[in-house]
């Protein structure tokens, strides 16, 4: 009894570790983010399928908590040598979107938030992938987040190709 309560515990601790460490990672995103929208994003010749500002934060904020569940899960469920790599491109996925927005916004460069997307794209894809031989659910938790990234890629292409 007392070893399920404390698996129990780990367990709990390894899910809120899981969804603030994917909410940190946008948290990063979001200070390169805010301090550009109304200066320099809001110039910016959009194309007509660019979604309104205030939706980004609640898709961001609920895909970041996606990655953290599907984190959870694969710490819960990977086997050591699976689990290892599994993390580490995990790790870069997450490393790389944090990376978008400050190309993107902190640079404020088109050209460089769309090369760096499309590899973040690709990482997603991988990750999904690696991910999807732990735990099916972890990797369908993902498919929302490169839909998101494959609609974010288009814009950046537009926006890219509007403002040259």
């Amino acid at each position: 009894m007392g070893s399920n309560i404390l698996k129990t515990q780990k367990n709990l601790m390894k899910l809120i570790l899981s969804i603030i460490l994917c909410q940190a990672v946008g948290a990063i995103g979001a200070l390169f983010t805010s301090s550009s929208i109304s200066i320099w994003y809001s110039q910016l010749v959009k194309p007509k399928f660019t979604p309104p500002n205030w939706l980004f934060a609640p898709v961001w904020t609920t895909l970041y908590l996606l990655m953290g569940l599907s984190l959870f899960l694969i710490l819960i469920k990977g086997k050591e040598k699976k689990l290892k790599r599994t993390l580490f491109i995990f790790a870069i996925q997450l490393f790389l979107n944090g990376l978008w927005s400050y190309l993107f916004f902190g640079l404020r460069s088109p050209f460089y938030g769309f090369i760096e997307i499309i590899v973040l794209w690709i990482a997603i894809l991988f990750t999904i992938v690696k991910v999807f031989k732990i735990s099916k659910a972890a990797a369908i938790l993902l498919i929302p987040y490169i839909v998101w990234v494959t609609i974010a890629a288009a814009l950046n292409y537009y926006i890219l190709r509007l403002n040259i």
